[in-house]
């Protein structure tokens, strides 16, 4: 390289340098806008680094998709079809489906979002019912599973029985966090935090330029969720968590617990010593559904689950022959935990 290349080369190095070090700077001033908020009966928080807010916007995509996934809302999507109307479902809602049904057959049935009516019977879901007995189990596993509905050439949704009914909400939410993030990031928007109801997506850095910290609690029983005691910290970015646990939405019936995750191969609530499964992937709506699955599945199946899925972190927690708590991380989970 002959000196004059030398020094064409030397000053577009710190011009690239120099533009670098601009941008930084300027990044380093654009303030973090953090919204609060209701939806889906749980709450929202939003941190995300930009020179205004956007809750007027996040909150009309929030409500477009309660419009669509919830089964309290009494026009939503889901809510037709649960009534047999004709209808083609929306975008949110055939996204939602079609991963339930992957993720359903990948883990044999322990995810399934045709759980509904055995969850309403035991008093978990849309619909009170009464504290079934065998009998009635029995009948309502003749309208669940995840292979007796589909969706046609046309995108509607075509059930073995008219009695079938279904609930995203073991997945809905973990989706609804991936819908706003796809938002933040189609505004060009870098480092953000979306928490809607605990399930959360994380990209780039926090307000103090590090990793975003992200609480796992104890599964101390806390039906009216006061308990914030955490069992450990992760540190994270760029991916989507979710936790489920039978610590917070549960009864007694006759001196025994019956938690809210129902096994929908059984019909019954679940009756591990597993107490909360922590997922990371990719993104928020997988991670949600597979915590729903592992909880389902109990300790020992769920190691073997995530051993064969490396693409998959998890945190168990469980409760010891004493009733201690007890932790499992995968191997890639470690490398979240803070020191």
């Amino acid at each position: 390289m002959n000196k004059k290349a030398q020094r064409n080369f030397l000053w577009i190095a710190l011009l690239v340098l120099g533009t670098v070090w601009i941008l930084a700077r300027h990044n380093q001033n654009i303030p973090y806008q953090i919204d609060n908020g209701l939806i889906f009966g749980t709450v929202y928080k939003i941190t995300y680094q930009y020179d205004e807010s956007l809750k007027e916007d996040i909150e009309a995509v929030l409500q477009h998709f309660d419009g669509s996934l919830s089964p309290f809302n009494d026009t939503a999507t889901i809510t037709r079809i649960n009534l047999n109307e004709d209808i083609i479902p929306d975008t949110f809602f055939i996204n939602v489906f079609r991963r339930s049904m992957e993720i359903s057959k990948e883990t044999d049935g322990a995810f399934d979002i045709t759980v509904a009516p055995l969850a309403n019977a035991w008093g978990f879901g849309f619909k009170k019912g009464e504290f079934p007995d065998s009998a009635m189990i029995d009948s309502l596993l003749e309208i669940t599973g995840y292979t007796k509905v589909k969706l046609s050439t046309e995108g509607k949704v075509i059930k073995q029985d008219p009695r079938m009914m279904l609930s995203c909400s073991a997945i809905a939410k973990g989706y609804a966090v991936d819908v706003i993030a796809q938002l933040l990031d189609k505004k060009g928007i870098q480092n953000f935090m979306v928490d809607i109801g605990g399930e959360v997506v994380v990209r780039g850095k926090n307000p103090k330029q590090d990793f975003w910290r992200i609480g796992i609690n104890k599964p101390i029983d806390d039906s009216l969720a006061v308990n914030q005691e955490l069992e450990t910290i992760l540190q994270v970015a760029n991916v989507g968590i979710a936790t489920s646990g039978n610590y917070r939405n549960y009864y007694y019936k006759d001196g025994k617990k019956y938690a809210h995750t129902i096994d929908p191969r059984t019909g019954y609530p679940i009756q591990h010593n597993i107490l909360s499964a922590t997922v990371v992937a990719k993104d928020c709506m997988s991670a949600d559904a597979y915590a729903t699955a592992f909880m389902v599945m109990g300790l020992e199946e769920a190691e073997r689950f995530t051993n064969a899925h490396p693409d998959i972190d998890a945190c168990f927690i469980y409760s010891d022959d004493k009733g201690g708590f007890q932790s499992y991380f995968t191997k890639g989970m470690e490398k979240y935990i803070s020191k």
